[in-house]
């Protein structure tokens, strides 16, 4: 059966316009799906009805909550900033490690003491709204903890979707897989946990880049990086998630928990996979990634990211966005995303200076 591919690009290659839809669309899909994060689809269906959740219902005690994935987004975007001031101004950078830095800064935010000193500057950092704690997970806060070195990979066998989560801002910047796969591994130490994290940096980079298709980046992405030792559980899924959709096959609660949870980097990233490839609008995308039983934030948080770049911000329901927290931070940071590396230049002091103040490259 032909199978139209209904996330053909909408926005010109490099739209700064993407960038913002990118962050906006996974900090709605994180908020949708942070009151039922922790409910089976039996208990969502009995609460919502039928069709499962579809606006946003209070979380931590507000309308349009984010989560930890959010937050981690943010400081990961921060990190990758900060890293290319770094390397304009000193000329030697290793972005993964100014990355493990930036999510230290979150640790604190959690009040949590980090095992590191830590640059406790930059206006993110100051932004006392990410001084909430939104269930963060285990494996984040453990590996940050023993952290004895910035860069330094984790001790550990994890491949929860923590890595996965938060890579999005890689896309923007060069070597988008490997940045992502590294920044990954310093918290989860399973191939599946930073693979998947990488090929889905490299997923959202050539749909920025090449402006192709969601399914058309996703072949070239597994192409590119298939055979990497490690990776067969995070392909295997991928591949069937294509072949789902191929088939014309609409994910649902039930054959959405045939591919698993989601607490899985692989599972997360197939199951937002699947449900952008699947959807006409972000809005239905969004929707089917978190009415299921399992970590419904996360994948509607990658399906949110996929369809916001593909899409750009005006896809995104007006009723979300009134209500979305730290909406401001987040257009901020994709603002930043795109002109920071556009405008950051030793030689103009004035330029240069405000931007150090906001991104240090200690």
């Amino acid at each position: 059966m032909y199978v139209r591919e209904r996330t053909q690009s909408r926005t010109p290659p490099r739209d700064p316009s993407a960038v913002l839809g990118c962050l906006l669309g996974g900090a709605v899909g994180d908020a949708l799906g942070a009151p039922v994060e922790f409910l089976r689809w039996a208990n969502i269906r009995r609460e919502f009805g039928e069709s499962g959740i579809r606006d946003f219902v209070p979380a931590y005690g507000q309308l349009g909550a984010i989560t930890d994935d959010t937050q981690m987004m943010l400081f990961t975007a921060e990190g990758l900033l900060r890293a290319h001031v770094r390397g304009v101004a000193r000329g030697l950078c290793h972005p993964p490690g100014v990355i493990h830095h930036a999510l230290m800064r979150w640790l604190l935010t959690q009040g949590e003491r980090t095992p590191l000193e830590v640059g406790r500057d930059g206006w993110l950092f100051e932004e006392r709204r990410l001084w909430s704690r939104r269930a963060p997970g285990n494996t984040c806060l453990s590996a940050l903890r023993a952290s004895r070195s910035f860069g330094e990979l984790a001790d550990n066998d994890s491949k929860g979707c923590g890595g996965v989560m938060r890579v999005a801002p890689c896309a923007f910047f060069p070597d988008a897989f490997d940045n992502a796969a590294e920044s990954a591994r310093t918290t989860h130490g399973h191939p599946s946990g930073y693979l998947a994290a990488g090929l889905f940096a490299d997923i959202l980079a050539r749909i920025w880049s090449e402006g192709i298709t969601l399914a058309a980046a996703t072949r070239a992405s597994l192409a590119a990086h298939g055979d990497k030792p490690g990776i067969e559980e995070t392909r295997s899924i991928i591949e069937r998630v294509l072949a789902l959709h191929a088939a014309g096959e609409q994910p649902s609660p039930g054959s959405i928990e045939r591919l698993g949870g989601g607490w899985v980097a692989e599972e997360a990233l197939a199951i937002g996979l699947w449900c952008a490839l699947a959807a006409h609008t972000l809005e239905e995308g969004v929707i089917a990634a978190v009415n299921h039983s399992g970590d419904s934030d996360s994948t509607g948080l990658i399906a949110g990211h996929f369809l916001g770049l593909i899409h750009g911000p005006d896809a995104i329901p007006r009723r979300w966005l009134e209500h979305l927290e730290l909406r401001d931070v987040i257009e901020q940071v994709a603002r930043d995303i795109i002109q920071v590396p556009e405008q950051y230049q030793v030689e103009d002091c004035e330029v240069a200076e405000a931007i150090w103040q906001r991104y240090p490259g200690w």
